[in-house]
């Protein structure tokens, strides 16, 4: 699937990171068509981005994400489990981590592998998926070996199944030096750790 012009999201995950909460404030950040969260963020800081940048934002949530509600954060879609169409665009995303100490938002392979299939057919009907949204990596791809920042193996059948143009993450705390360090190519999909902010265009 193909956009007729380039869309520009704004994805954030994990910490707030300060210089970006100045650009928003100042009014300096580069315009943006969407905002996505990968999780680990508190609801409020959401809020704050989908009001003041006035852009959609979709979110999953991380394994330390126990504050979210029905309600909170302010209008803000949550795409756990759901496809969701941008523009040209299908989005899906699936919350959390590996289990590792029974919390909330934690996952076997096998509990994350049985949600992937449950939305085989609704990816079948709506011809394909161009954005993957997830807090976990996937497996081998920049994840660790702890339980806790283990990626998912179903993930990586997803990408090689599906071929999503991107597939955003957090979770792996990480400093990079270059949006680019951010990347990791597997065939045709972008997979992207999204620790901070980054923008990206699709």
């Amino acid at each position: 699937m193909t956009s007729k012009h380039k869309i520009k999201i704004l994805a954030v995950s994990d910490f707030i990171d300060s210089s970006l909460e100045d650009q928003v404030n100042n009014k300096t950040l580069p315009s943006v068509d969407l905002i996505i969260s990968c999780g680990d963020l508190v609801p409020e800081y959401l809020s704050f981005l989908r009001d003041r940048l006035d852009r959609p934002l979709y979110y999953i949530k991380g394994n330390h994400d126990i504050r979210y509600s029905s309600s909170n954060p302010m209008g803000c879609d949550d795409i756990h489990g759901r496809i969701k169409r941008f523009e040209t665009l299908n989005i899906m995303g699936f919350d959390g981590s590996m289990w590792y100490n029974g919390g909330v938002n934690q996952y076997t392979e096998a509990q994350m592998k049985k949600k992937i299939f449950k939305m085989w057919f609704s990816l079948w009907r709506k011809g394909g998926v161009d954005i993957v949204v997830t807090h976990a990596s996937p497996r081998h791809i920049h994840d660790a070996e702890d339980y806790c920042h283990r990626g998912f193996e179903s993930f990586v059948t997803l990408i090689n199944k599906k071929k999503p143009q991107l597939f955003i993450h957090g979770h792996i705390h990480k400093d990079f030096n270059h949006p680019d360090e951010r990347i990791t190519r597997v065939n045709t999909t972008r997979v992207v750790n999204t620790c901070g902010y980054t923008i990206l265009e699709v």
